[in-house]
């Protein structure tokens, strides 16, 4: 069970490999009936799960509470600027530093923290991540110096990516595109080119003045373009982890991971919807 999100990538070995109970323990109810005495005693005994398994309705609930979470802190920081004066707008641009940063960190602790289904990473994850992506839309859509249709360019890019996410779904549901290992060793070379890619440019605009993949240009608009492509696919690889996990059985627990997960994925997309608008804006 592999995933190309970072989040979803590092499950518990035991989800990779062998399930989790109630599948495990369905197996074994039949055989109990035939159980001779001693074995208990002996420590053959029967393996209890002490947590129902997770359902589609717990990805839903668990995922939807997570950007509910990033919704509120986005506006939080959005109105900050806003209606704060000049302190808020300062202070709104420090919180958008400190948001990037925190979900960063909070990735990184959930993906290599063996922190996968934790309602609390995730929360925090969602309060880091609201705070960065209420500031990243005031830049990109111009609301910082006043643009009027800064508004409207946010509307268009929520409303883009929701259409995303569900159209993906829906390819995934009919198995338009199937995820396969191939599938995703592919996907993954892809997101390392674009990392790599998006990591030297950010150098560049540091250091040497060179920012041609994020400049407006033409070269700017192709990148965003592959960028919200990769983002879009990688809900079928997203999608093909929650579903493996509530076919095997895993614990309720274990849908914030993938709602985190999710979440990932869908505020890149949102950030490169709104990044590919404002360059067309600004022409």
């Amino acid at each position: 069970m592999r995933s190309n999100n970072p989040v979803l990538r590092n499950l518990p070995a035991s989800v990779n490999q062998q399930g989790y109970g109630y599948q495990q323990q369905a197996g074994y109810q039949g055989y109990q009936q035939y159980q001779q005495p001693g074995y208990e005693a002996q420590g053959y005994q029967q393996p209890v799960q002490t947590e129902r398994p997770m359902t589609v309705d717990d990805v839903v609930t668990k995922t939807g509470i997570t950007l509910a979470v990033i919704i509120g802190f986005a506006v939080l920081n959005f109105g900050l600027f806003a209606f704060g004066g000049q302190s808020g707008m300062a202070l709104s641009m420090i919180l958008t530093l400190v948001g990037a940063i925190g979900g960063f960190i909070t990735v990184l602790v959930h993906s290599f923290g063996k922190k996968f289904g934790s309602k609390i990473v995730t929360l925090i994850y969602a309060a880091f991540e609201g705070l960065f992506v209420g500031g990243i839309s005031l830049i990109l859509s111009g609301f910082v110096v006043g643009d009027q249709n800064a508004g409207m360019l946010i509307g268009q890019a929520v409303l883009g990516t929701v259409g995303v996410f569900i159209g993906m779904l829906f390819v995934y549901k009919t198995g338009a595109i199937r995820v396969t290992p191939r599938f995703n060793r592919m996907l993954m070379g892809a997101l390392i080119g674009v990392a790599v890619l998006a990591l030297g440019n950010f150098i560049g605009a540091m250091f040497f003045d060179f920012n041609v993949l994020r400049d407006g240009g033409p070269i700017a608009i192709i990148f965003s373009l592959v960028c919200i492509v990769l983002a879009a696919v990688s809900f079928l690889s997203d999608f093909d982890v929650a579903d493996q996990l509530i076919r095997t059985g895993a614990p309720a627990r274990m849908a914030w991971g993938v709602a985190l997960g999710l979440a990932v994925t869908l505020v890149w997309l949102y950030t490169e919807i709104l990044r590919l608008l404002s360059y067309f804006q600004r022409d």
